[in-house]
């Protein structure tokens, strides 16, 4: 049975890590349009998770844990709008550092990971439960 629960307890923090990545990749395409107010304000940076492998003494294994978020340094998207507040003298705007195109492919990604650590909860639970079919018969 520790096997059993070894396996859930590591799927479950493998979904747990993939819904926290869903959540900023959200987050980020939910800002990718947002400029800053004034031109000395910064807009919206792209937010990266982080994760890390945590060795589990009680469950002999390693977990993935959510680090801290990391703000993607790359350039801002920069945009000619001399009318808008947050135009500078050049009338160039700073929109935030999101890529659409990059989310997306992310979120493809975790939702595949999602899926595939929730196939191993299913698998583990089916197994377990054909071992107590066994045991009983």
């Amino acid at each position: 049975m520790g096997d059993f629960s070894t396996s859930l307890q590591i799927a479950a923090g493998g979904l747990h890590a993939q819904s926290a990545r869903m959540r900023v990749i959200a987050e980020n395409l939910a800002n990718a349009d947002s400029a800053a107010k004034s031109p000395d304000e910064e807009p919206y940076r792209r937010r990266i998770p982080t994760f890390s492998a945590v060795f589990d003494r009680e469950m002999d294994a390693y977990n993935v844990k959510v680090g801290r978020m990391v703000l993607d340094q790359s350039e801002f998207d920069k945009r000619y709008e001399p009318g808008h507040p947050a135009a500078n003298e050049a009338g160039f705007v700073n929109y935030p550092n999101v890529s659409s195109l990059i989310e997306l492919a992310d979120m493809r990604e975790a939702q595949r990971t999602y899926e595939a650590n929730l196939n191993v909860v299913r698998s583990s639970r089916s197994m377990f439960g054909q071992t107590l079919d066994i045991l009983r018969g």
